[in-house]
């Protein structure tokens, strides 16, 4: 009779077999105008099937060993202490925030009617938090170019109310760090790094994500690196690392891991708001928090492809240099991207502003894209306070949103993800020149 590892051995070599029947893509031909080019999509071998199998057999569920593995290489490949996982980027960014209004930190908990630093020209879930505490979002503008935030307008959109800022490193291209942490550090504000399109990039030799006293990832397809659906939360922190705990764990005020008991050695030995001494300290609650845990399944997954993370570091670069290259010789009609000083990003796409002389429009351009079977995205929400419901939230706008609403009108980006190989952008490249041609 077989052992339980001889068995699960055999399964684990009967998922390559069906990796690489049913998966692998690597022989397909492709077919311009009929093999369609996604801006992004999972990037994977049988090593990521083998362990979401691995940790299925194990039926653990939630968050165990694959999880805690994550967690320790994760925050070793960024060089900071701790690195909590969570079931999405979006959740992250919730956490980041609603950690932030923790009465554990004393005078510098935010609460409802404090400002929030942030850009009008932002995915929604980078400025929903904000808005879910009770706190109000400050829209600056960005630049075109690097669609960042206008770093040398934050100190002047600063006011009393003003306690924390939320940026994030746009399609990969890292903020203007250096004035920005200057600007937090001098006003003793809070320094959120939105890092879920950033991973790997870096900002003078440091990477990103490393810089704030919180940093969020996502690892949904779409992202340099995936779970499927995943996020986590980054710090420094001693003390923010436990509310964010916290707070992804119902609120409870026990750090223990799942399974785990009395790693405090106090368990029934404390005392903690109107509870009776010794209450079980594992069901004792100091924050109003959520169930926001991932399972070992997706955490599984990204074990293996964080190994491949310097491999799609260098393809989205590659790939990105390509499309430069290529489409440099129409900078007459298009404002063309730029790496922030000091920079060196990994890039989530290549984004393209059509100049106002062009005898184009984004409609014409983005439609002739597509219709060949070459996907485009917007930059996110262009101006989040034209969307449905935005326009009625406590805010408040320093300036003008000029570029930002630019952005809205003319703005798209494409993918570089590692699946477009350099047949695909040779492609793409000639669908440019045919369109330009035409017009």
């Amino acid at each position: 009779m077989k052992s339980a590892e001889e068995i699960k051995q055999e399964i684990l070599k009967l998922t390559e077999q069906y990796y690489q029947l049913v998966h692998n893509k690597s022989g397909e031909k492709f077919v311009g105008g009929k093999t369609a080019i996604p801006y992004a999509g999972r990037y994977f071998d049988e090593k990521e099937l083998q362990s979401l199998i691995e940790s299925s057999l194990e039926f653990w569920l939630t968050a165990g060993r694959f999880a805690k593995r994550f967690e320790t290489e994760f925050a070793e490949y960024l060089g900071v202490r701790h690195c909590l996982l969570t079931n999405s980027g979006s959740s992250a960014n919730l956490l980041a925030i609603s950690a932030l209004t923790s009465p554990k930190l004393g005078e510098r908990q935010l609460k409802p009617g404090d400002e929030v630093i942030s850009v009008a020209c932002a995915f929604p879930t980078t400025v929903n938090p904000i808005i879910q505490n009770g706190l109000i979002p400050v829209f600056l503008d960005v630049n075109i170019g690097t669609y960042n935030v206008r770093a040398d307008k934050i100190k002047e959109a600063l006011s009393e109310k003003t306690r924390a800022i939320f940026l994030a490193h746009t399609l990969g291209n890292p903020f203007e760090l250096n004035k920005i942490a200057k600007i937090a550090q001098e006003h003793n504000l809070w320094l959120i790094e939105d890092n879920c399109d950033a991973l790997g990039s870096r900002y003078n030799g440091q990477y990103t994500g490393t810089f704030g006293h919180l940093a969020t990832f996502s690892f949904y397809p779409a992202h340099h690196i995936t779970m499927g659906e995943g996020g986590a939360i980054v710090t420094n922190d001693n003390v923010l690392k436990k509310i964010v705990c916290s707070f992804r764990d119902w609120g409870r005020d026990c750090w223990c891991d799942p399974g785990q008991d009395n790693t405090c050695k106090k368990r029934f030995k404390m005392q903690v708001g109107k509870l009776p001494f010794g209450y079980d300290h594992k069901y004792t609650y100091s924050h109003i928090g959520y169930n926001l845990k991932i399972t070992d399944m997706q955490a599984a997954i990204g074990v293996e492809q964080l190994k491949k993370l310097p491999y799609f570091i260098s393809a989205r670069k590659k790939n990105w240099g390509l499309l430069y290259s290529g489409l440099e010789k129409y900078r007459n009609f298009f404002d063309l991207p730029m790496a922030a000083p000091n920079s060196d990003p990994s890039w989530f796409g290549f984004i393209l502003t059509i100049k106002e002389n062009a005898p184009f429009t984004k409609i014409d351009i983005v439609d002739y894209l597509e219709s060949n079977k070459i996907a485009t995205r917007m930059l996110f929400s262009g101006n989040i306070l034209c969307h449905p419901n935005f326009n009625e939230i406590p805010h408040r706008v320093y300036g003008n949103l000029d570029n930002t609403n630019m952005v809205m009108k003319n703005t798209f980006w494409i993918g570089v993800y590692p699946g477009i190989d350099e047949t695909r952008i040779n492609y793409i490249l000639n669908v440019f020149e045919k369109f330009m041609e035409s017009v």
